[in-house]
């Protein structure tokens, strides 16, 4: 299928040239080059406006219960406290600092904004849970954004929000002061970015062919590419808050430049590889290397400028002389050309990923990357049965679980296996893209299974499981109705189409549902404890 560019408007012509040529007819655009123009922008800025009030009534409902910390709370916002009168973590009682400082600096930003003289800031809960609760909010607008653009419709766009914004895993995150919420949307950002930049070269690719060019050859300077700069910058924002980003950065980066190649081929340009190298390929250490890591570097100054720093000075006692191992064998090598600062820094990120590697002791909420999708250990933030309030006859509880909405999760499995036939089938770019997502941030911990892990490690990985179950819905509903074809044809896809609405009605009735029963466990709502008890579906989860 082809759609159609209107060609720039040629200067009119003297009647009395009566051997004028012909204007020249529409040149047909591959379908996969020609750009979405919406029919109706305002719709899509309605659904932006329901999902941002749905995202910000769940996130910042009782956003201070409970008092004090929960889970790893204990770490993140004392370390943010320590930035904000130092410019870096002072690192009071622990070991050393074990994740970069973006994160704690987000919470120390709202500390000191929503700073409470009266109590405090140990006890100002709502200070240190504002920055994710917004960074939360932001990464739900922005997901249903790009669904919008990548699914060509409003509709898709309200249920990929209205979704994410029932997910409990990213609901439990968005209300506490951890780091994963802000890994999960600067890596939203960074994905956003891509796509934009995608439908960017892809235009312009589209408005050469309409002006008549013939791209057989190779193709211009298709000009600069700011989209693909912003998305190495939230790279880089997204390592500097847990290197676990660093996934999605390789396998995103490889995806965005076949993508390229993609693109070139389908305008028709023969020997799309050596141009893709020549057009693309060679440009990117700007925007994938330089970028992100000069934007990682910035969030270390107040580490830079602290002379007090932990590991500060590492560079100053230590030679520029190592050994690298490579592929077992030592060679030489020396780091004197590296500044001493970055030096130490580099030293600092070897230890902490040290650390990392060998964090293999048991932990009682810890769970295996098998386990994550079916929701086999979910991971307890908070319980509380001391209120005695709810009146109930076997006591009452108070219990914060970091479990995905069930039925809504239940659902990954046999979606990415469908995304999986479907991307076979068609090569549908959409589904291409989600399984690289899922192959960053699932199958990448299979590497190194003896580390202590946590179902939270899923964080980035959500949306882009909700992009695909909204394929799959899609896919479920079917295609539109044709205004042409025969009588029987229409009616089978008339008939089609109200058993898909009908399913499609069903299952977000039940997502709904689900979502509705899980609420208070996933806020910490008071309920007697028989109540509480039919909430825990598996004796894993409590």
């Amino acid at each position: 299928m082809t759609a159609t560019l209107e060609a720039p408007a040629e200067p009119a012509s003297d009647p009395s040239d009566t051997f004028a040529e012909p204007a020249e007819p529409k040149r047909p655009i591959p379908e996969s080059l020609a750009p979405w123009h919406d029919p109706h922008p305002w719709h899509g800025w309605l659904v932006t406006t329901f999902v941002l009030v749905f995202a910000t009534l769940t996130r910042f409902w009782s956003l201070g219960f409970p008092k004090g910390y929960d889970f790893d709370e204990a770490y993140y916002p004392v370390e943010a406290q320590e930035i904000l009168r130092y410019g870096y973590e002072d690192n009071r009682g622990y070991t050393f600092i074990v994740h970069p400082p973006l994160g704690k600096w987000l919470i120390a930003l709202t500390e000191w904004l929503w700073d409470d003289k009266s109590t405090g800031w140990l006890t100002n809960s709502v200070g240190y849970r504002l920055a994710p609760a917004i960074a939360g909010i932001a990464g739900i607008i922005m997901l249903t954004r790009i669904a919008r653009r990548i699914f060509r419709s409003n509709l898709f766009a309200a249920i990929t929000g209205a979704l994410f914004c029932m997910e409990g895993l990213s609901l439990v995150l968005a209300r506490t002061a951890l780091l994963d919420i802000f890994l999960q949307t600067f890596i939203i950002a960074a994905f956003g970015a891509l796509v934009l930049d995608r439908d960017q070269m892809r235009g312009r690719l589209a408005r050469l062919l309409a002006e008549g060019a013939d791209l057989t050859s190779g193709v211009p300077t298709l000009g600069p590419r700011p989209w693909r700069l912003i998305a190495g910058v939230m790279f880089g924002l997204a390592c500097a808050v847990k290197w676990t980003a660093l996934s999605f950065f390789v396998f995103f980066v490889l995806l965005s430049l076949i993508w390229d190649r993609a693109a070139l081929r389908a305008a028709g340009v023969r020997a799309p590889t050596r141009h893709w190298l020549k057009r693309s390929v060679i440009w990117t250490p700007g925007a994938f290397f330089l970028a992100p890591l000069g934007t990682y570097l910035l969030c270390y100054l107040g580490w830079f400028s602290g002379e007090n720093a932990q590991g500060r000075h590492w560079a100053d006692t230590h030679s520029t002389s190592t050994k690298l191992n490579i592929f077992g064998v030592r060679i030489p090598f020396n780091w004197g050309w590296v500044p001493a600062p970055i030096r130490s820094l580099g030293a600092q990120t070897l230890d902490a990923y040290r650390f990392h590697e060998g964090l293999d002791s048991p932990h009682i909420y810890g769970s295996k990357p098998w386990g994550w999708l079916i929701l086999g250990r979910p991971v307890n933030f908070y319980y509380d049965s001391s209120s005695k309030a709810c009146g109930g006859n076997n006591g009452c509880s108070r219990h914060i679980l970091l479990i995905g909405t069930p039925l809504m999760w239940w659902a990954f499995m046999p979606m990415l296996v469908w995304l999986a036939w479907h991307w076979f089938t068609t090569r549908d770019w959409r589904a291409g893209a989600i399984w690289v997502a899922f192959a960053a941030g699932w199958l990448v911990w299979f590497q190194d299974l003896k580390r202590t892990m946590f179902l939270f490690y899923m964080a980035p990985l959500v949306p882009f499981m909700l992009l695909g179950l909204t394929l799959a819905l899609g896919a479920m509903l079917g295609p539109p109705l044709a205004k042409t074809g025969d009588l029987w044809r229409r009616r089978r896809a008339q008939l089609r189409r109200r058993w898909g609405l009908a399913s499609l009605s069903i299952y977000l009735g039940i997502v709904v549902a689900d979502f509705a029963w899980m609420w208070p466990i996933f806020t910490g709502g008071l309920r007697t404890y028989d109540v509480w008890h039919a909430h825990m579906w598996f004796q894993s989860w409590v």
